[in-house]
């Protein structure tokens, strides 16, 4: 469901769907429905999976516009599917799925309460993590530092880094492994 919703936008967006797009969306899809997994059951989970799907690769996308740094799309896929996975167990769990629920999801006639409990985890765990990140960089820029130059970022980390390459590029232009 999530790779749907993510190849949807892409198709609307872009004119075509894209394979990176869809493993990206499947990932999205898995990472909003853990906090959920053992309380939500029926149609809730492909829901979940589409949001989740639609709102990463929006969230994606943002990247760009704000000029950050994340070549793998951790914080579009992990922060944001994570956060939506937190918040929709608000909406959709179900006390018959699971009988440790003591508050059902808004949609299954819970009230807020623990859409609420959610939110406020999802805010403690978010600031207790840029915290906690922070000082580690902090600490790793100091002693280490956390950027290469500009040279070592063109030669390529694998280089620059390890000394190794992964990949020999032959004279035809394929790549073979080493």
């Amino acid at each position: 469901a999530g790779m749907l919703g993510w190849l949807v936008v892409e198709r609307v967006k872009d004119g075509k769907p894209t394979t990176l797009g869809a493993a990206s969306g499947a990932v999205a899809g898995l990472v909003a429905i853990t906090p959920c997994a053992g309380f939500v059951g029926g149609m809730s989970p492909i829901i979940i999976g589409f949001i989740a799907g639609v709102l990463c690769v929006l969230a994606v996308q943002l990247k760009y516009k704000l000029g950050y740094d994340d070549s793998l799309d951790v914080v579009g896929v992990h922060l944001v599917g994570g956060l939506i996975g937190a918040l929709l167990l608000g909406f959709f769990a179900d006390a018959s799925i699971n009988e440790v629920v003591t508050h059902e999801g808004v949609f299954l006639g819970g009230g807020g309460t623990l859409l609420w409990y959610q939110f406020v985890a999802s805010m403690a765990t978010l600031v207790f993590s840029f915290v906690v990140s922070f000082v580690l960089a902090t600490i790793i820029d100091k002693v280490i530092g956390l950027r290469v130059s500009e040279d070592e970022e063109v030669e390529g980390l694998d280089l620059s880094q390890h000394a190794e390459s992964a990949y020999s590029f032959g004279s035809f232009g394929s790549m073979d492994r080493v």
